[in-house]
């Protein structure tokens, strides 16, 4: 892989805050990129479906009679209606609400009324919009357009490390949960593989990793990880995690007190404990502003110990990202600041690096320290 030429400077300011740059990012980067959907057992039986809503778009993943899942567009072939609203649901057909024209759950194109009065309609070519689906250990990820690595190809380096959690056999534990962030969506991914404000903002995650803390980066996973350490923590739900986190026969040893975290190209994450897994992924809104998108999942464990220690993992990540927070939305207002282009990066700061350098591959204008002029993009097509 060539070396990047600016691999010492982060992106600068003004790809957070530029709507032309946000435009020519979305095409070129949130539309071509996989995202998750939810767990293979959230879609388990015939017509269920999940949905999927972003960047103007909305894509249903359903369970058809044959047992397959298919992605497809959220939009009647007919006047455009959206023909499911909400996060889920299950549907024998799909029967759209505006002029009843029916869709299979493989997406045929099975009714229409006054079939007549259509004399150039084909059935067989105007059933549902398909989009790329792919289920990778259980998980349900879709992609609007292109042809880049597989999340399983996109994993590989770590799949082994993966594997002894059973991610096929989780359960959902939490719906979908939507938080809005006045904050542009890099920010989020930023932070998230940003190993050096760790022991400078998140106390607790210091009283419960020590130095254990480390970031290491793929080409197209980051991974991030800490040690749970023995020694008692003053913060009472810390102390009662370390204290009465049960052994979880599954896994190994060494896994029994780790926190993993991978960040997966270029807006999703996962977050590993021994108690559950959390999911997340920051979408556009606009150009300074994203939407958190969370879902948590984990084995079947009716154990009282595990109830309890999952509650105190919440009330643990709760303040987590409350710090987070606080410290995205004025890193977002700093960009937008005159006085920032771009700043300088530290060779630790391996999983920035291999961020930005994704993002100017895709993207040449994104080397540039200030905003070129309005309507470069335009120019950049003719």
């Amino acid at each position: 892989m060539a070396d990047d030429p600016d691999a010492d400077w982060s992106l600068p300011g003004w790809l957070y805050t530029d709507p032309e740059y946000a435009a020519v990012e979305t095409e070129r980067v949130i539309r071509p990129s996989w995202q998750i959907v939810c767990h293979q057992s959230d879609v388990a039986n015939p017509g269920d479906y999940h949905t999927l809503d972003y960047i103007g778009e909305s894509v249903i993943v359903l369970r058809g009679d044959d047992g397959c899942l298919r992605a497809f567009a959220n939009v009647c072939r007919h006047r455009a209606m959206r023909l499911v609203e909400g996060p889920q649901g299950c549907a024998r057909k799909l029967v759209c609400p505006y002029h009843a024209w029916t869709y299979e759950t493989d997406g045929r194109l099975s009714g229409v009324p006054m079939r007549r009065d259509y004399p150039a309609l084909e059935l067989e070519k105007n059933g549902l919009a398909p989009v790329d689906l792919e289920q990778w250990r259980g998980f349900v990820f879709v992609r609007l357009e292109g042809d880049g690595p597989s999340v399983a190809e996109m994993m590989a380096p770590y799949d082994h490390e993966v594997a002894p959690y059973r991610f096929e056999e989780m359960q959902t534990i939490s719906p979908v949960r939507l938080r809005e962030r006045a904050v542009n969506w890099k920010n989020v991914g930023d932070n998230y593989s940003d190993n050096l404000h760790i022991p400078v903002a998140h106390d607790g995650l210091t009283r419960l990793f020590g130095k254990s803390y480390a970031i290491e980066a793929q080409p197209w996973v980051d991974k991030m990880s800490g040690r749970i350490v023995d020694r008692p923590s003053d913060n009472p739900w810390e102390r009662f995690y370390q204290t009465h986190l049960p052994h979880v026969p599954h896994l190994p040893e060494d896994n029994q007190r780790l926190w993993l975290y991978f960040k997966l190209w270029p807006n999703m994450a996962f977050d590993l404990y021994a108690d559950q897994i959390d999911f997340m992924q920051w979408l556009p809104l606009t150009p300074t502003t994203c939407v958190l998108r969370e879902m948590a999942f984990a084995l079947p464990d009716d154990r009282r110990e595990m109830k309890l220690v999952r509650y105190a993992n919440w009330r643990i990540n709760r303040i987590v990202n409350a710090e987070d927070t606080w410290l995205i939305e004025r890193v977002q207002q700093g960009m937008a600041s005159k006085s920032y282009s771009a700043g300088p990066i530290g060779a630790s700061e391996v999983c920035l690096r291999s961020f930005a350098r994704k993002i100017r591959e895709r993207i040449p204008e994104a080397r540039l320290h200030r905003a070129p002029a309005a309507g470069w993009s335009r120019r950049e097509q003719a």
